[in-house]
């Protein structure tokens, strides 16, 4: 029902906008880059012609990319289609979109380094904007998943995608493949969780015919979060998976802490000082070949609780429930991985116990103590 409802409610909004561009969740025109220059605008694989490519304006050094192409001795590949883009040094993608004002949106995009070690990329909807760094890898292919969100201030968003990098080669920038938007409906608490969103539910696009997941960046207050009511606080992302491609606790999404230490997600929620409650929540593997002991560290308030979880890499979880005494209006509750875990299929590619199910609960009758 829920799930109907929001349709509903996307589609009266772009009833009453008339927009050609208003959609509701999915690939921007010409996301995936599908739709491709006329030989006329481009001069080898460099495009020319700033509206070249249909739906988007370009700037700067940009390439258009075809799958197998090579670059010296390195083939790029593209995850999805046959076609991507390469932004060179101060190059930029943008297109406009029609979005409703006050709304927060996600925005979902691959994006894999061809040559630098510390690539990172500017997204901006005016006023929002943020760097995403890019040179950790998180998959074995090379490429990874993005998201950033951001609130609608104005009926058009412009979204830019800029490569900010200098290099001796100009040509030696990141390759752009498969841009989505989601709108996000802001999670409430409930009688049965005092936290919002705590089954992650709500979150960023995943794409349908990926099987990486998408980062969620570090370091994103919660108010424009990819995962509404959540803060990626740590130096490197969490991943967001879905039920059709990983193992999940529970429900169609969860987070999986791909980063030892570097990799912390938190919440602040409402609470009553003196008050007994009951954090619980659900530590599993994504069956992903990520196998060995894992921890999982949670915090609420100045309580801590370390969940030990042996995984085989090919799915499953248990539960976990720390009870604490509120001492504040306002309890900050967060998780990380003690350990730093690499997939077993491929040696590369960071991986970490997954987070699910999350609730926080307020205790009627404490348990005395013995």
């Amino acid at each position: 029902m829920r799930a109907l409802s929001r349709s509903l409610v996307a589609l009266l909004l772009c009833a009453t906008f008339r927009a050609a561009l208003c959609f509701i969740d999915g690939l921007l025109p010409n996301g995936n880059f599908e739709h491709s220059p006329k030989p006329s605008d481009m001069k080898g694989t460099v495009v020319i012609n700033y509206k070249a490519i249909p739906s988007w304006e370009i700037s700067g050094f940009v390439e258009y990319i075809k799958a197998g192409q090579k670059q010296g001795d390195m083939l790029l590949v593209v995850p999805e289609g046959a076609f991507a883009v390469r932004l060179g040094n101060e190059a930029s993608i943008k297109q406009r979109v029609k979005v409703t004002p006050g709304m927060h949106y996600s925005l979902t995009f691959s994006a894999a380094r061809t040559c630098a070690q510390e690539e990172r990329l500017n997204v901006s909807v005016a006023p929002d904007s943020g760097v995403l760094p890019v040179q950790t890898l998180y998959s074995s292919n090379g490429w990874d998943s993005y998201a950033w969100a951001f609130r609608a201030v104005f009926d058009v968003a412009e979204i830019v995608i800029h490569n900010p990098g200098v290099e001796e080669d100009p040509a030696c920038g990141p390759l752009i493949d498969s841009v989505a938007i989601k709108a996000l409906y802001p999670p409430r608490p409930t009688s049965k969780n005092v936290l919002k969103n705590g089954d992650f539910e709500e979150g960023p696009y995943i794409f349908p015919n990926t099987s990486w997941g998408v980062l969620v960046p570090p370091n994103i207050e919660d108010d424009n979060s990819p995962l509404p009511a959540w803060m990626v606080e740590s130096l490197k992302a969490v991943k967001y998976i879905d039920a059709a491609h990983f193992s999940v606790p529970q429900g169609r999404r969860a987070v999986e802490l791909v980063a030892g230490k570097e990799s912390a997600i938190a919440q602040v929620a409402r609470t009553i000082p003196g008050k007994t409650y009951d954090l619980f929540f659900a530590v599993g593997d994504a069956n992903n070949a990520c196998a060995g002991s894992m921890v999982v560290e949670a915090f609420a308030g100045k309580a801590t609780l370390k969940v030990p979880y042996e995984s085989k890499g090919k799915g499953g979880y248990k539960r976990a429930v720390l009870r604490f005494v509120a001492v504040s209006p306002r309890t900050r509750i967060m998780f990380y991985s003690t350990f730093y875990t690499m997939r077993s299929d491929d040696f590369s590619s960071l991986c970490g116990p997954v987070l699910d199910d999350v609730k926080l609960l307020s205790v009627r009758k404490p348990l005395k103590k013995m």
